[in-house]
């Protein structure tokens, strides 16, 4: 048996439960090995209050999701520190790659956790991976050395391998060892998810004004689309997919998408449901219409679904698997929300600058079909794009009023290494200073970076403010 520490390195302050935790815990408990989680959440010295900003920018609805919290003021890495010294790890590991990838800071988890671990003292080997190590596992290995072993792609086996013989795996002196993991886990294969480790206070969070108590999930991984700035095409290059048609779908990507079986992920969401409390179920698959649609259809029609009509649902899709059919579908499945990437209004910058093929009028279908089944309707904007224009932002704005949705959310462009559109406007000196990811305020494309490709600061820090209201013309 060995130990095992893994670290949350969430400096959002909210509840969150980390997919890769779940799925590497349940992994390594079924080989016997003993793992405990140090969660950085709700330290007051380490939170960046995401949960207040995006309040005071009406992204999200006031509520009292302050009674739930217990905000821990220590020190976090005087309690890191006492943590390892009472647990002795063997492995420390902090950082990996789910279906969580497109938001709630899975992308920085990696270096928040490095700055971390870089600061206590410890005996233990550390593991890591993440987005960051997959684009660029040799830079990631130049520049954080203090790393013993750094794993491109999906981590759950290696690290349940490491663990499993410790004693062939030593602390490195000098550049970490990379490990590739060149080929899609199978998720069918992965025992149901552990969230024991989480404490309490974790599942609650805001929803459209109420405090629900929830939870982050996933029943499969992958995305057939390669947008040209989207952090998945960097986990498809790993995976040798770098083929595409002309709608932007990667070749094969049957081989691409995996989706747990049946019998697990209806237990994962049987035991959250009866043991643990939750009636709301984030489901953060890229493509959640695009996982295997038996699966889907099983799930609507399983007792848990159809017994419990206070289970809720929400889940992220593209606006073109939006139809009749699949409306129906998600009405069977209690889904109560839906987030769509709206991205930027203009088709042609989409298409031409973005390889992101999904004109306005599906679009608009999509908002419409959801709109008569009373379901809710969230869209994502993003502003700093290379080459977007303060046009286009108020070009943004203006569809968005026309869609007229139940929730607006709008992020600042952050230029991903390894994607197509992140490497054009990207310093490639810039790679150790990627903390500047860390306030949330600024778009890193501006950090150290006065090309004219890209709007001021200033400007885009305005839009991002009062974004939700020039949609509702407040």
């Amino acid at each position: 048996m060995t130990r095992i520490l893994l670290i949350n390195p969430s400096k959002w302050g909210r509840g969150i439960t980390p997919i890769w935790i779940a799925s590497h815990a349940a992994l390594l408990q079924e080989g016997k090995h003993e793992v405990r989680l140090f969660d950085s959440t709700f330290y007051k010295d380490w939170s960046e209050c995401e949960l207040e900003f995006n309040t005071s920018n009406s992204q999200y609805k006031p509520s009292l999701i302050d009674k739930y919290i217990k905000w821990n003021t220590l020190n976090i890495l005087e309690e890191l520190q006492n943590y390892i010294l009472k647990f002795n790890p063997e492995i420390i590991f902090w950082s990996a790659i789910s279906s969580h990838i497109h938001g709630e800071g899975e992308y920085i988890n990696f270096l928040n956790g490095y700055e971390l671990i870089n600061k206590v003292k410890h005996n233990a080997i550390l593991v890591t991976s993440g987005l960051i190590p997959t684009a660029d596992p040799i830079r990631t290995s130049q520049e954080f050395k203090r790393c013993d072993y750094i794993i491109a792609g999906e981590s759950e086996e290696f690290l349940r391998k490491i663990a499993d013989n410790i004693e062939n795996w030593p602390k490195k002196e000098g550049c970490p060892e990379i490990i590739k993991q060149s080929e899609p886990i199978k998720l069918s294969e992965i025992p149901p998810y552990e969230y024991s480790l989480f404490d309490d206070q974790i599942f609650y969070r805001p929803y459209n004004g109420d405090v629900l108590k929830s939870v982050d999930i996933e029943l499969s991984r992958g995305c057939p689309f390669s947008c040209g700035y989207c952090v998945e095409t960097v986990i498809q290059r790993n995976y040798g997919f770098t083929e595409k048609n002309t709608s932007g779908i990667i070749k094969n990507s049957n081989s691409y998408l995996r989706s747990k079986s049946f019998e697990n992920l209806i237990s994962e969401l049987e035991t959250l449901y009866y043991d643990f409390g939750i009636r709301f179920f984030r489901f953060q698959d890229t493509n959640f219409l695009t996982a295997d649609r038996k699966l889907l259809k099983n799930l609507s029609n399983s007792d848990l679904f159809k017994k419990n009509k206070d289970i809720k649902l929400y889940i992220e899709t593209r606006p073109e698997t939006i139809n009749k059919s699949s409306v129906e579908l998600l009405e069977q499945l209690n889904v109560d929300g839906v987030g769509m990437g709206i991205e930027i209004s203009s088709d042609s910058f989409k298409n031409n600058h973005l390889d992101r093929f999904c004109d306005t009028q599906a679009i608009k279908l999509a908002f419409k079909l959801l709109k008569e089944k009373n379901i809710k309707r969230t869209s994502y904007n993003v502003i700093g794009f290379p080459n977007q224009t303060e046009d286009d932002i108020k070009s943004t704005i203006n569809f968005n009023a026309e869609l007229n949705p139940d929730n607006i959310t709008v992020a600042f462009y952050s230029p991903y290494i390894g994607t197509n559109v992140g490497d054009q406007g990207f310093n490639q000196k810039q790679f150790k200073y990627l903390k500047g990811y860390v306030d949330g305020q600024l778009s890193t494309a501006q950090l150290e970076n006065n090309s004219e490709d890209f709007l001021p600061n200033e400007l885009l820090y305005y839009y991002k403010k009062n974004f939700t209201s020039l949609v509702r013309g407040k």
